[in-house]
C-alpha cells in the first residue's frame, strides 16, 4: 500500500485527504492510501517517519511550511527561494521539497488579470504568502505586504490609506482571518477605498464566501477564494509524487 499524508496542526478540516480519496476512487487508482497526521511540534517529524516507513509523499500545512526544512535532505529551486514549502517526496532514502502553492496560487489567478490588475497587496508573511509573492514576482506584479507590525519589507495595516489602496488593485489575503469557525472576522484594511477595478483574492476556501470576499463584493470587486488553488496544488504534487 502506497501512503501519502499531511502534517501540520491543528488538521480538523483537512481538504487534502478528501481530494486524494476522491481522486483514488474517481481515476480507480488502487493500492493507495492518504492519511491525516497532526503533529502538535515539528520536533515529532522524525518518529512519525520512522513509525510509517512506507510513505511515499507528504503535503506540508499550518504551521510546518516553513519549520519543516531542516529536517530535508534536499529543496526544489523554487522551494529554497521561498523558503517554504508544502509538499515532501520521499525517494531513495531522501526527501525533497518542493512548493507546489506558487503553482495552484498563480494558475488560479492569472485567468482573472486584467491589465489595470498591476500592483497588489500581499496581507499577511507566513508560508503562503512567500508562494504568493514568489508567484506575483513570475506575473511581473508588484507587490506590497502588509503585517499587523511595520518591519523593513512591510507596512502596517494602519498605513493603507486611500491612495494605496486606489494604486494597488490585486489584494491577496494569505492569513487565516474568517477561515470557519471565525466567520465574523477579515483583514483589517479600508474596505471602503475598493472599487470594481479591484481584485479581491483570499487563499481561505472554508468559508467559501469570506467576510474579506464580501466586503469587496460589496464595493463592486472580482473575487475568488482559495478552493481552486488547493485543487491545482494538489494535483501538482500528484505529479511530484509519480515525477510526471
Amino acid at each position: 500500500m502506497k501512503t501519502y499524508g499531511l502534517i501540520g496542526y491543528p488538521l480538523s478540516h483537512s481538504f487534502s485527504k478528501g481530494f486524494f480519496s476522491k481522486k483514488f476512487e474517481a481515476e480507480n487508482i488502487t493500492g493507495h492510501q492518504y492519511e491525516t497526521f497532526p503533529i502538535p511540534a515539528i520536533t515529532e517529524f522524525p518518529d512519525l517517519l520512522a513509525q510509517h516507513p512506507d510513505l511515499c509523499g507528504l503535503n506540508v500545512t499550518i504551521p510546518y511550511k516553513e519549520q519543516v526544512i531542516p529536517y530535508l535532505d534536499e529543496l526544489s529551486d523554487a522551494a529554497a527561494r521561498i523558503g517554504a514549502v508544502n509538499c515532501i517526496r520521499f525517494k531513495e532514502g531522501r526527501k525533497k521539497g518542493f512548493n507546489t502553492d506558487v503553482i495552484g496560487f498563480r494558475n488560479s489567478l492569472q485567468p482573472l488579470l486584467q491589465p489595470h490588475h498591476n500592483r497588489a497587496l500581499v496581507l499577511g508573511t507566513g508560508g503562503a504568502a512567500k508562494a504568493v509573492m514568489y508567484a506575483l514576482q513570475e506575473l511581473n506584479i508588484p507587490y506590497t505586504v502588509v503585517s499587523r507590525n511595520a518591519g523593513n519589507d512591510t507596512i502596517a495595516y494602519s498605513s493603507l490609506d486611500q491612495q494605496m489602496m486606489e494604486t494597488h488593485t490585486v489584494i491577496v489575503n494569505t492569513t487565516p482571518l474568517g477561515m470557519y469557525p471565525n466567520i465574523n472576522e477579515c483583514p483589517d484594511i479600508p474596505y471602503q477605498h475598493i472599487s470594481s477595478r479591484h481584485l479581491l483574492y483570499d487563499l481561505v476556501y472554508n468559508p467559501p464566501e469570506t467576510l474579506f470576499l464580501q466586503k469587496g463584493a460589496a464595493q463592486g470587486a472580482v473575487i475568488k477564494n482559495g478552493h481552486e488553488m488547493l485543487i491545482l496544488q494538489a494535483e501538482a504534487s500528484w505529479d511530484i509524487w509519480n515525477e510526471q
